[in-house]
């Protein structure tokens, strides 16, 4: 049995962050990338030698999902409005969102103001650090 079932959300390391997909079942994987877009690929090219990680979903989100899938646009890949994470968000939830923009924006506010108030580095790099520190904290509840 696989780890994971068709509709789960995959997940792997990529620098920084987390490049997420949909698991849609026979080694097949629904991604965002900056040079293809919204586009199926295998598992394997999805993985790219780096540990996968899954989110198991509900049975239903995992039927919205692939139900969701079924009906991919093919849509561009946009860092701020449509990246791997609002693929998966959309198609799983219907709710387009992206919590990892969300906490780097907000962590790169809190430097800015800490450094603008300030004018010292560190202050503005403890800034960050605890700006993305609460994002991180209220996940996808809003904040």
């Amino acid at each position: 049995m696989s780890r994971y079932l068709p509709g789960d959300i995959v997940s792997r390391r990529k620098g920084l962050v987390m490049h997420k997909g949909i698991a849609l079942g026979d080694g097949r994987v629904l991604h965002n990338t900056p040079l293809r877009g919204e586009h199926i690929c295998t598992e394997e090219e999805f993985r790219n030698g780096q540990r996968l990680r899954v989110e198991r979903l509900s049975r239903r989100s995992r039927e919205r999902a692939l139900a969701g899938a079924s009906n991919l646009s093919a849509a561009r890949y946009n860092l701020l409005t449509n990246n791997c994470e609002h693929t998966v968000h959309r198609v799983s939830s219907g709710n387009s969102h992206s919590p990892q923009v969300r906490s780097w924006l907000a962590g790169a506010g809190v430097a800015a103001m800490a450094f603008a108030l300030t004018r010292h580095p560190a202050v503005a790099a403890a800034g960050y650090a605890l700006g993305r520190k609460v994002v991180s904290k209220w996940g996808d509840k809003g904040v």
